[in-house]
């Protein structure tokens, strides 16, 4: 392994100090450096978003914690969920007397410390609603959708839940949006090659010579093998899927994002979208919102995401409404 890190074992300590020292001007660290709270939270008189989620897929889930989007990432240690009492504390510390929305990737470990935190939440009376994001179509049909892992969605559906706090709507109202958003997308992941994790040198997501994975998951979990193909077959083969699953019609509008797996480089994620954009509109898809670049990584794996969602006007607007956080800014 060569990377270029100290120690493994203090990996996610100093990724979030550099993040903290890079953006001082939009995050600070709490509690003990396991929160990553949004600077303006002090001023917030309004529903507020928090996130959780295991570091090693930078810039997620950190990376956009500020105005418009995420208010407090509680972090856990690479490909690891955090404990529910830091999540707790992140929800306290979040809450302004409008309540909190707590968005949560369908992973186990993700899916355990929510649990346990929604619970503990109950006994004290705090005012929280929860979203699983689970929006990935490679390992479940829609019909067992709760089985599906949460990609890439999870950051599209952070831009609209806090636009839609930042305009002021209620608790159960942001809730509403969000879900209804997260309920009309979908993702799926293919990967060249793989990856290795920091913090103890283990390859992960081994990709053969001459073959691309289909549906390859954010912690090594494995794809179908098929052989290495061309920009615009590769993307044929995943609008297919996406679009059957998904039963999106001629004349719809999409939010088609295209996001790098960390060891693509940007000239063929803009050629895998030219390809997108080029086969939905053969088809009468309009893409009417889209973002090319690196959102959600799987370290130095080379492969890209590609998550379309159903758009209509409102959404529109809370997509396209201003944010500012390390990674995202509109």
């Amino acid at each position: 392994m060569q990377k270029f890190i100290n120690n493994p074992d203090t990996l996610t300590v100093e990724m979030l100090e550099g993040l903290a020292l890079a953006h001082a001007d939009i995050v600070s660290l709490e509690l003990g450096g396991k929160l990553v709270v949004n600077k303006k939270l002090a001023e917030a008189d309004r529903v507020t978003v928090v996130t959780l989620g295991g570091s090693g897929h930078e810039p997620a889930f950190c990376g956009f914690v500020g105005e418009g989007m995420v208010d407090v990432a509680v972090v856990g240690d690479v490909f690891a969920a955090p404990g529910p009492q830091a999540c707790i504390e992140a929800i306290k510390l979040a809450d302004k007397g409008h309540g909190v929305l707590l968005v949560v990737l369908n992973h186990a470990g993700d899916i355990l410390a929510s649990n346990l935190t929604m619970k503990q939440a109950e006994k004290l009376g705090l005012n929280v609603t929860k979203i699983v994001v689970q929006e990935d179509i490679a390992n479940a049909s829609r019909e067992e959708a709760h089985n599906r892992r949460g990609m890439v969605g999870c950051v599209p559906l952070y831009k609209i839940a806090g636009a839609a706090a930042l305009a002021g709507k209620s608790l159960e109202e942001v809730t509403a949006i969000a879900q209804s958003f997260a309920d009309n997308m979908a993702s799926l992941a293919v990967a060249a090659s793989g990856a290795t994790n920091p913090a103890t040198g283990m390859e992960i997501a081994q990709v053969a010579a001459g073959c691309m994975e289909v549906g390859v998951g954010l912690h090594g979990e494995k794809g179908n093998a098929k052989p290495m193909q061309t920009a615009e077959a590769t993307v044929a083969l995943m609008l297919d899927a996406l679009l059957e699953d998904l039963n999106v019609l001629p004349e719809e509008k999409l939010l088609v994002i295209v996001s790098g797996s960390g060891a693509t480089s940007l000239m063929e994620q803009l050629i895998v979208f030219r390809s997108a954009y080029a086969y939905l509109n053969e088809k009468n898809i309009e893409i009417v919102a889209s973002h090319v670049g690196e959102l959600m990584t799987v370290q130095e794996m080379a492969g890209f995401e590609i998550c379309i969602a159903r758009m209509n006007e409102e959404l529109l607007e809370y997509w396209n409404a201003p944010c500012y956080t390390p990674y995202f800014k509109k």
